[in-house]
């Protein structure tokens, strides 16, 4: 089906960005196997029903006590048939296991090791513990993201653990598959949140570089700064995005509120941006969400109406492209990106740590007898 049909992935559990990274893959066809811990079988997912977590989606689960040393010898086993293993441990943690780069690819030369962790591998905050919201703060993001004169605004968990995390590692896996089809040899792909997210903030570097950027929050091109390009309040009390940044789609904006150019301050000039800000705050609020959807919608203004989680799914355009989907019971963004041929699609819903212990087992090479002794020895659940 996918691009990725027939590519084989361990994954030693975790939560947030390594998880991520092994939905996208099997979004795309590979054959992914989650190794969880050993849980009681109705404990749930921080708070909620395993079902619901959806990032798991997608894979089996088996689950094992990695301190057991027949279960390092079984997930030995798994990786010598895999294409790729992929772990999120604090550095150290998976060598400590026996599971390390160096014990894998002994078993297995061919595969593709894939670690991802905030701070990276080594250096000074190396085995420091932390979450998305340090990374992007240590590499300048979230100074960036916010309002004039007010507090960093953290984005959700999207820039480091998604965007500068789990995505830069699907792609480092990827790429390193492609390389061992020719070389014959695996490698680890070592994927930092701080790496990712810095390298995400390529383009601002650069304006900052030639001057065209201002450590000054809330006052650029791109975070609000410009009246032309934010959100403002309509007269229903929702909200509505403008991304008026090229002359001809200002001029565009300015017919469409009902504004003289020649009677607003040059858009040029920053002292008088405070003054384009309020009539163009005033001309929003004299219109609902809908009416200025209505009115602006699909023209060269550049907007979008400000969608909360639940009118984004029902929105016609996302509806008709089928952005979202139902798979057992339950509505989540469908895979992405498309491809004409090699179609992506969700294999499964979200699995119960263990749920596929025998099955999975069974299909990776272990008979009934070899099953059962794992489970007498406490190896697997």
């Amino acid at each position: 089906m996918g691009p990725l049909t027939g590519v084989k992935v361990v994954e030693l559990g975790g939560i947030g960005p390594a998880p991520f990274c092994s939905m996208m893959l099997t979004d795309m066809g590979a054959d992914a196997l989650r190794i969880d811990r050993i849980v009681p079988s109705d404990s749930g997912v921080r708070g909620m029903e395993p079902r619901f977590n959806l990032i798991n989606r997608g894979r089996r689960s088996i689950a094992m006590d990695l301190k057991n040393p027949r279960a390092t010898d079984v997930v030995k086993r798994l990786i010598a048939r895999a294409d790729a293993v992929t772990e999120g441990f604090r550095p150290g943690v998976a060598e400590r296991l026996g599971l390390g780069p160096e014990d894998c690819l002994t078993v297995n030369p061919r595969l593709v090791y894939g670690r991802i962790t905030g701070w990276g591998q080594d250096g000074p905050l190396a085995q420091a513990p932390g979450h998305d919201i340090n990374y992007i703060a240590l590499t300048g993001a979230l100074h960036a993201i916010g309002r004039h004169n007010s507090p960093p605004t953290p984005p959700l968990n999207l820039v480091g653990d998604f965007g500068g995390g789990a995505m830069f590692l699907a792609f480092g896996i990827a790429c390193a598959l492609f390389e061992a089809r020719s070389s014959g040899r695996g490698q680890v792909v070592d994927a930092a949140m701080v790496d990712g997210v810095s390298a995400l903030l390529t383009l601002v570097h650069g304006m900052r570089a030639a001057g065209e950027w201002s450590n000054d929050r809330g006052s650029n091109r791109l975070d609000s700064g410009t009246p032309w390009y934010d959100v403002y309040e309509t007269l229903d009390g929702n909200w509505i995005s403008i991304g008026a940044n090229e002359l001809r789609f200002y001029k565009i904006l300015l017919e469409r509120l009902g504004l003289d150019e020649a009677d607003l301050p040059d858009r040029e000039d920053r002292s008088g941006w405070p003054v384009l800000r309020s009539r163009f705050s005033d001309a929003f609020r004299q219109r609902s969400r809908d009416e200025w959807c209505r009115l602006l919608e699909g023209t060269d203004v550049c907007f979008a109406p400000v969608l909360n989680l639940d009118e984004a799914q029902h929105h016609p355009h996302l509806k008709e492209r089928g952005t979202f989907v139902e798979v057992e019971g339950l509505m989540q963004p469908a895979p992405a990106p498309r491809f004409s041929r090699t179609q992506a699609r969700i294999q499964r819903g979200a699995a119960a740590p263990g749920e596929h212990t025998t099955e999975a087992l069974q299909d990776w090479g272990f008979n009934t007898v070899e099953i059962e002794d794992l489970r007498a020895c406490g190896a697997i659940a």
